[in-house]
């Protein structure tokens, strides 16, 4: 396992990142530190996490991965050790998506907080807010930049067209420039990145962490019927696999699995990991089991016709 650049960043990173979404959602604070320290404890340096993390929930305000993260940093006095991404601009309770500068300098400082750090390695545009101008919002990353605030930036969920305006209006105007970029992106999964955000990412040396990258668990082979949605919160959100296609994506995964005799999941993300675009997949797990199959995609011997299979099966 080794480790890879993240885009044009200082950062180096193994090529798999832990998403902090089910932090405080999903599984306790507890549960995290277990996870965490396993994940760690293999050599992975990589987390990501976002303030909005795990609002949704009944109860939650936001924040409560980052304050899991942060209480874990502490008690393990590991600091320097990882890697930490968070995201900005999700809807905490302003009732929008919000990227002015006003709100960024307010949220970094929540985030720093929560995290009980005074930087973050990789700060992120969490969507698209159209009604602030990319100057204002880059404006802002640079002088958070300049305090030391945070070290790099990154966007998730923005089109072709909008990353490459952001980039050029960094570049006219030499602001702090996105490094890396969040895409919704696994073998279900492929044609919205693959037909205009990959050569964006690719042109411009940009880092890619791709999230749901088992398709809210669809890709561990675990969900094959509407029957089997209610095994897991995130069920739901896998109806929508369960077509023919989907079914052939399957197939060729339990195949590949079986010749290599590992586990479905540990195949998709090392699919990923092989994509000449992607640098460290995202992938949750609320189990040490779950962590385990994930985290030995990173060394799996699969070979280019393999890899060859999954992508002419998961074709669209």
């Amino acid at each position: 396992m080794e480790k890879r650049q993240l885009g044009t960043t200082g950062l180096h990173v193994y090529p798999i990142t832990f998403g902090g979404n089910v932090f405080g959602w999903t599984i306790d604070e507890k549960r995290s530190f277990e996870l965490l320290d396993a994940f760690t404890g293999k050599g992975f340096n990589f987390i990501d996490t976002a303030d909005v993390y795990s609002r949704w929930k009944p109860g939650n305000e936001g924040g409560e991965s980052e304050t899991i993260i942060g209480n874990w940093m502490k008690k393990r006095g590991n600091r320097k050790e990882v890697i930490i991404a968070t995201k900005v601009g999700s809807d905490m309770g302003q009732g929008k998506v919000d990227l002015s500068k006003k709100y960024i300098m307010k949220a970094v400082d929540a985030s720093l907080k929560r995290l009980q750090t005074d930087y973050i390695d990789l700060y992120q545009s969490h969507w698209d807010d159209p009604e602030t101008p990319f100057e204002e919002t880059l404006d802002a990353y640079a002088d958070l930049i300049k305090a030391g605030k945070i070290r790099h930036i990154g966007a998730s969920n923005l089109t072709a067209e909008r990353l490459k305006e952001a980039l050029q209006v960094a570049q006219q105007h030499s602001l702090a420039l996105y490094e890396t970029f969040q895409p919704h992106y696994n073998l279900y999964e492929r044609a919205a990145f693959e037909d205009g955000l990959e050569p964006v990412c690719l042109g411009n040396n940009l880092g890619v962490l791709n999230y749901y990258s088992l398709a809210s668990g669809f890709l561990t082979g675990k969900y094959r019927s509407k029957d089997d949605l209610s095994k897991s919160p995130r069920g739901g959100g896998v109806e929508k696999y369960l077509d023919d296609r989907g079914f052939k994506i399957l197939a060729a995964l339990d195949e590949v699995a079986k010749q290599l005799k590992t586990k479905q999941a540990t195949v998709a993300v090392a699919w990923l990991i092989h994509r000449p675009s992607v640098t460290a997949p995202i992938v949750s797990a609320t189990s040490i089991e779950q962590l385990e199959s994930i985290m030995k995609a990173a060394d799996l011997d699969i070979t280019a016709h393999e890899i060859e299979l999954l992508t002419q099966e998961s074709a669209w």
